[in-house]
């Protein structure tokens, strides 16, 4: 299932990446203000990305620490996508996977989103 989908901004590819609040009901924050998310990559690669909730009245939720790692593995800029997508299995319970995509061209007036690779 997709978490979300969204275009990065200067903001996300050099601080942090902020999403949509209706998105902090898939994820467990078990009473704090943050999760480790458990998520793999499109190599396979296990990554720790932490997801903190913002102070105050407003739960705006984004991605900190372990988060421009991805970023720089993956060469993002802004105008690329990520992706995350939760899948839950009975017996290892909810994981997470993230996928960085790019624009490549124009079909039929639609976007078509290529995968990025890693760029090392």
């Amino acid at each position: 299932m997709q978490i979300f989908s969204k275009v990065l901004t200067d903001t996300d590819v050099r601080f942090r990446f902020s999403f949509p609040a209706h998105c902090l009901q898939y994820l467990d924050f078990a009473g704090n203000n943050y999760v480790d998310l458990h998520v793999k990559d499109s190599c396979g690669e296990l990554r720790v990305i932490r997801c903190r909730k913002r102070n105050g009245g407003y739960d705006k939720p984004e991605l900190s620490m372990g988060w421009r790692d991805f970023v720089a593995d993956y060469g993002l800029r802004v105008g690329d996508k990520v992706v995350l997508h939760r899948e839950d299995d009975q017996n290892l319970g909810s994981q997470f996977r993230i996928e960085a995509k790019r624009r490549s061209f124009k079909l039929f007036g639609e976007e078509v989103w290529v995968e990025v690779t890693r760029a090392d």
